[in-house]
């Protein structure tokens, strides 16, 4: 049956900050990129249906490291979630003057709402489970919020649903079938150094 591959790109100034990054085109850190080749070495030039990775440098770059620049095509529907006014702030620092916010509750102001990149994430599995065919396997690049909510909605949540699964940098997860029902065959598999 075919399989989803989920690449969350590796460790950025701002991910190891805890700081929301959308937007914000920064490359990995030098832990970043040693993840990435860490990924490199337990994919060992796996064959993919096909490989799609979000526009974004962090993204982009995780992919090129892995082993996978030549054949990636960009997908719009990776990029991050839209944070709009609180790009570049922690939640720490958001709640200094919005007590209790939740990224996935309240309003993200000049952002995009959740429910929409749940939309963007239909469209990419769409486009994976094409690609993929009966019995093939396809890799995603991107970023920790969009791969979260992709998830969630391949198992059948609402968008929401992604507030469930926690995502480290440089982390692999595989989405697949068991007979027709779509399940999350692993999750956020770590490789350290």
């Amino acid at each position: 049956m075919a399989e989803v591959w989920l690449i969350r790109h590796g460790e950025t100034e701002w991910s190891l900050s805890g700081a929301h990054t959308s937007r914000t085109d920064i490359s990995l850190t030098d832990h970043g990129r040693v993840r990435a080749e860490e990924l490199k070495a337990y994919l060992k030039g796996k064959k993919f249906a096909a490989v799609f990775t979000s526009p974004m440098q962090r993204a982009r770059e995780t992919c090129k490291i892995a082993g996978y620049g030549d054949v990636a095509v960009i997908d719009e529907g990776l990029r991050e979630w839209d944070y709009g006014i609180f790009e570049g702030k922690t939640t720490k620092e958001i709640r200094v003057d919005h007590p209790n916010w939740s990224v996935w509750k309240d309003e993200i102001v000049d952002g995009e709402p959740v429910e929409h990149v749940g939309e963007r994430a239909d469209g990419v599995i769409a486009r994976s489970l094409a690609a993929a065919g009966a019995d093939g396997q396809v890799a995603l690049f991107a970023h920790a919020h969009i791969l979260r909510i992709l998830a969630a909605r391949w198992i059948g949540l609402p968008a929401t649903g992604g507030s469930l699964l926690a995502l480290g940098t440089g982390s692999l997860s595989v989405l697949g079938f068991e007979r027709e029902t779509h399940v999350i065959k692993s999750w956020n598999r770590e490789f350290e150094e």
